[in-house]
């Protein structure tokens, strides 16, 4: 499905999964996006010429957290982040914007119903946390699934203040283990952000969370794509 096009073109129920996401932008008042590709990012400067374009030109050789890295330039005002494989719902983004704290990290807490069945991506790969009330104390992969919160959808926002904590830890952390194993990262450049929120968590870096229950569908199989055409609901609902 992704040989020739990038895989946020997949269409779910009417619209690509790009397009769920703009809308849900759209609905939190957001605008302006910045978009952070290298997989046929040609085809979307194409189709999407108003967005600010930052290319990761190394995409095969790196992974998520080095590629938010392409746009640092564009952090110090705050923003909200996002993966573009994932389906949810503009008033997760309204809580993360209302919520007031530097760091605000977005979670499914209907996590384990999706994960029912999902064989070609177990519960051990989920991007787990969890929290004491809304502060977040820990993310990671190997959290048993029983004790986590919820799964981070990959959905975060960082006000100027925690914008500048999020720089000071990756390059702090890249000076030293630039080319390097880090964590469970064979080299500091495959990384994940999780790696990087674990780490800024053990520096006593505090972050908050807010919650959806199920409005939330990550694409990452073909099995996940049933599910979301199954369960995804068309525009109508997208603000509920």
């Amino acid at each position: 499905m992704t040989d020739d096009k990038p895989k946020c073109y997949t269409e779910v129920n009417g619209k690509t999964m790009l397009e769920w996401i703009l809308l849900a932008f759209k609905e939190a008042g957001l605008g302006d996006p910045v978009f952070v590709g290298g997989y046929h990012i040609e085809t979307i400067k194409s189709d999407y010429p108003q967005f600010t374009f930052c290319h990761n030109d190394n995409w095969q050789n790196n992974n998520i957290l080095a590629s938010l890295f392409y746009a640092e330039e564009y952090m110090s005002e705050g923003f909200i982040c996002s993966y573009s494989d994932i389906l949810y719902r503009s008033s997760m983004v309204k809580k993360a914007l209302e919520n007031p704290a530097d760091i605000v990290l977005t979670a499914d807490t209907g996590w384990r119903k999706r994960y029912q069945g999902r064989t070609e991506h177990p519960e051990s790969d989920g991007e787990k946390l969890i929290s004491e009330e809304d502060k977040v104390i820990q993310v990671h992969r190997d959290i048993e699934p029983a004790k986590a919160t919820g799964e981070y959808t990959g959905v975060a926002k960082f006000s100027p203040a925690g914008a500048k904590l999020l720089r000071d830890h990756y390059h702090r952390v890249r000076k030293e283990f630039s080319g390097k194993p880090w964590r469970e990262a064979k080299v500091f450049e495959k990384a994940y952000k999780i790696l990087l929120f674990q780490e800024m968590l053990e520096q006593d870096v505090e972050m908050s969370l807010v919650t959806t229950d199920g409005e939330y569908i990550e694409i990452d199989t073909q099995q996940d794509y049933r599910y979301a055409l199954k369960t995804w609901t068309g525009e109508s609902n997208a603000s509920t």
